[in-house]
């Protein structure tokens, strides 16, 4: 098996982000840094212990404890890069839509394959109709769903053609 060492690294919270962004815009996969994995050549375990730290608070600790910053030229850190074009875009987007960060990392770890495509990760073709309700079902147009607002749930726009109707009574009541 050989040496089944730990390799730590020291990405915190922002890399995890930046790299989701990074796979997502540019190599069209759902794939961030997973806090522990498994080396290329299955000999390690890599650790990411800072994976769930803001690098602000990284920041603040380091001046609090007056450590040295050492400049790092790997990962992005170099001006123009499209890594720091997304630290950029994660900076603004905190400034003009606060807790969005804390929801898209809270994202990474909440992902429901049956609302993906991936066929690997969930199976589409056996999918049959069973007539039991999922609790991670889709819920997106339903009262209480994450799209529902404040005066009835279709975002008051007027003319708006979406209802309050559960979207499982839209395939069932023959509407």
């Amino acid at each position: 098996m050989g040496n089944n060492g730990k390799i730590a690294l020291g990405h915190h919270r922002d890399d995890m982000l930046q790299t989701f962004l990074l796979n997502l815009f540019f190599g069209a996969k759902l794939k961030a840094m997973p806090p522990k994995l498994q080396s290329d050549d299955g000999r390690h375990i890599v650790i990411r212990p800072l994976a769930y730290v803001k690098e602000a608070d990284l920041e603040r600790y380091a001046d609090v404890r007056q450590f040295p910053v050492i400049p790092c030229n790997l990962c992005g850190s170099q001006p123009n890069l499209q890594r720091q074009q997304m630290k950029e875009m994660l900076r603004e987007w905190e400034k003009k839509f606060p807790g969005r960060i804390e929801n898209m990392f809270s994202a990474l770890s909440t992902a429901v394959p049956s609302h993906l495509m991936d066929s690997a990760l969930f199976d589409f073709k056996g999918l049959k109709a069973d007539g039991v309700g999922r609790a991670d079902g889709d819920i997106a147009f339903d009262e209480d769903g994450p799209c529902a607002s404040e005066n009835g749930g279709n975002g008051g726009e007027q003319g708006s053609m979406v209802q309050n109707i559960p979207i499982a009574q839209l395939f069932t009541s023959g509407r």
